[in-house]
């Protein structure tokens, strides 16, 4: 199955075959799968520019043949019934996944593409309904079946900034984008983020408006689908706790940004307090208008047909409940005990709410019902008839500063949970034998900016008749200078140990200067990396370079460099696309956060623990190449995420004492360095 990244996993992925040279059943080559996938992707809101697939398109009949399809042809003769009677939406229109009748559209294309037999018919599936659907659920429902088929295992996915730039570009450089195209003179435009200096929060615009970060959080979305049913093809191994941890990583994260630029961490959401923060998106739809804006200080109201206040008000108590009972009751009025390591799974299936929740109708959907709640609040009655705000998309969401307010008040219930849990025991944290000697830093941390350039070709209108002119734009982006992280164990067993090395880092102060307690900063902890060894008896110097961090993925490749790589590749060359097959993780640029002047402190701290224990699949230690897991098959961890550091600690000794824990200081630096291209 398709190995794809999850943030702050690895696996053990069996080397990957050369991309370019197999074939499945049907006879096609990863090379001409990649081919057919770039241009389905490419100029969607125009004719395809492929003349197989465009004639395919023209020609192909998506009912004729049922035997193509696992299902028997449900799915396809469901969509086609809609098609027929005119009831799907309609294209040049905007699409939201949180609308739940354009869902539904979305994920009958999604339902006809996963269960094709051959590529033929994928491809044939996929041609045909681009001409007859409303584009973003197209691009939507394409990019799910990508990732989720067996068929696409070898893929690589354009980066979706390329494909709808206008949810990642400001509207003033698209403006500048369609002059430059009537004109037919290149360009290549500066994007800014938005605010002034008058706003702090422009301060950390550049991490909420990164476009690796929006990718990160749309792609994690599409991995794990809040709508996911495993009658679709398999179970989606601790989706619930994945989806704790995938948004706790990004709200510590972002309070380390907020620290590096000497702003207070994010207060928490509050239904019954106004929204502090306004917010104005400048971003505009492809078809449908500006996205709206919020001011400052607005207080929360009902959303018509959404929800209102007290709903949400009721099912938070509910849910507080059932972690103060320690147990969650399922449909059928079972207790499910979630006083255990497996109860945060079962508590973010409840609070997300994914098809998981034991029991929808009586713990809601929190978290996606409170996204569209706070997207509303600038037309919560529809008297505007405004299109849905930023937050009701996962590619534009962490550009609204309430989005990382919203999942404060979110990742707090979860803290309520875990720190109901009794905390870990010096006898269960000890890997007897085991010891880290010593930690340190190879080179500088420090952090710098540099312009980032991406393609806003698919952004404007264009014919086959008119030439396409070069038009791009360019935005600064965080990135970090290379550093290795260097471990010394010793094994003192007398024999071979597989080990889990897990790395973590904490802000050593608050915004006042206060040190955190270890409880106070282990809860902060960003994960940089986990890895799997082998260690024979004695001492082991290990040295992990930045790039190799199982956390991050590298930046998606440009549809230039994919196109011209599928060209290599169907002329037999390697098309050196393996890297790039899964985008599920952060940015690799973004490992550390930003620093400051004068070195922002950190704790690092390194916690060697048994792998035999903690590993849930075999052979982790021989998987050095790329270490990465996504959402199909079992989860190589055993233990929780943010194991060690997960429970709460009241004395902090029990962790200071341990030998196989090390922890040393470290200053992340950013001396305003910026590259321009």
């Amino acid at each position: 199955m398709k190995v794809l990244l999850l943030l702050a996993l690895v696996a053990a992925a069996a080397a990957w075959p050369n991309f370019g040279f197999q074939s499945d059943a049907g006879g096609e080559s990863d090379a001409q799968k990649q081919h057919d996938v770039n241009f389905l992707l490419h100029k969607i809101y125009g004719n395809i520019r492929d003349s197989d697939l465009k004639a395919k398109a023209d020609s192909f009949d998506p009912a004729a043949d049922l035997s193509h399809y696992s299902d028997g042809g449900e799915a396809v003769q469901k969509l086609v019934r809609d098609l027929k009677d005119d009831r799907l939406l309609q294209q040049r229109h905007w699409f939201s996944l949180f609308n739940p009748r354009q869902r539904h559209e979305a994920l009958m294309l999604f339902d006809v593409l996963i269960h094709c037999k051959d590529w033929n018919t994928f491809v044939s599936n996929a041609a045909y309904f681009r001409q007859h659907m409303n584009e973003g659920e197209f691009v939507y429902a394409l990019y799910v079946a990508v990732i989720h088929s067996p068929l696409t295992e070898h893929v690589v996915l354009p980066p979706l900034y390329e494909v709808t730039p206008h949810l990642f570009t400001n509207s003033e450089v698209i403006e500048s984008a369609y002059r430059a195209k009537q004109t037919q003179k290149p360009g290549k435009f500066k994007s800014s983020f938005t605010g002034t200096k008058k706003n702090p929060e422009q301060r950390v615009a550049y991490f909420g408006e990164d476009i690796g970060m929006n990718t990160h959080h749309v792609t994690w979305h599409m991995e794990f689908p809040f709508w996911w049913d495993d009658k679709y093809s398999h179970h989606l191994d601790r989706k619930g706790e994945n989806f704790f941890w995938v948004h706790h990583q990004l709200t510590v994260r972002f309070d380390a940004e907020r620290l590096s630029n000497y702003l207070d961490p994010v207060e928490e959401l509050s239904w019954d307090k106004p929204i502090v923060q306004g917010f104005a998106p400048h971003t505009t739809y492809k078809y449908g208008g500006q996205f709206p804006s919020r001011p400052d200080n607005v207080d929360f109201e009902d959303v018509d047909g959404v929800a209102r206040i007290r709903d949400l008000l009721i099912i938070e108590s509910r849910i507080r409940d059932a972690i103060a009972h320690g147990y969650i009751v399922d449909k059928a009025g079972n207790h499910i005990d979630i006083m255990n390591e497996r109860g945060i799974d079962v508590l973010g299936d409840v609070i997300e709410s994914s098809l998981y929740s034991p029991n929808v109708q009586y713990y809601g959907a929190l978290h996606n019902t409170a996204h569209i709640v706070l997207g509303r609040q600038s037309d919560p009655h529809g008297k505007y008839a405004l299109p849905p705000g930023v937050l009701e998309h996962f590619e534009t969401a962490t550009r609204d500063p309430s989005f990382f307010r919203l999942h404060k008040y979110m990742d707090n219930i979860f803290k309520e949970h875990k720190d109901s849990l009794p905390p870990y025991t010096v006898e269960e944290l000890t890997f007897a034998g085991v010891s880290v000697d010593s930690v340190a830093i190879e080179g500088e941390l420090e952090t710098y900016f540099e312009d980032f350039e991406y393609n806003l070709i698919n952004a404007v209108d264009d014919t086959e008749q008119i030439a396409d002119v070069d038009i791009s734009t360019y935005v600064p982006r965080l990135n970090h200078k290379d550093f290795k992280i260097k471990v010394d164990i010793s094994n003192n067993k007398g024999e071979e140990v597989l080990a889990t090395v897990r790395i973590f880092a904490w802000p050593h102060l608050d915004n006042n200067g206060i040190k955190f307690t270890f409880d106070e900063g282990r809860w902060n902890a960003i994960e940089l990396d986990k890895f799997w060894v082998k260690l024979p008896g004695g001492t082991h110097h290990i040295e992990r370079k930045c790039s190799e961090s199982a956390v991050t993925v590298p930046d998606v490749p440009s549809f230039a460099t994919l196109f011209e790589k599928t060209k290599e590749a169907l002329g037999g060359a390697d098309s050196g696309l393996k890297d790039f097959e899964s985008a599920t993780g952060i940015p690799n640029r973004f490992l550390i956060p930003k620093g400051n002047e004068q070195g922002l402190e950190f704790d690092l701290v390194v916690a060697v623990t048994d792998g035999a224990a903690d590993a849930a699949v075999d052979g982790l230690h021989e998987n050095t190449e790329f270490n990465h897991y996504g959402s199909h098959g079992k989860y190589p961890d055993n233990r929780p995420h943010g194991y060690p550091l997960d429970r709460r600690v009241p004395d902090e000794r029990v962790f200071e004492d341990l030998p196989n824990f090390g922890h040393i200081q470290v200053k992340v630096f950013n001396h305003g360095e910026h590259i321009h291209h």
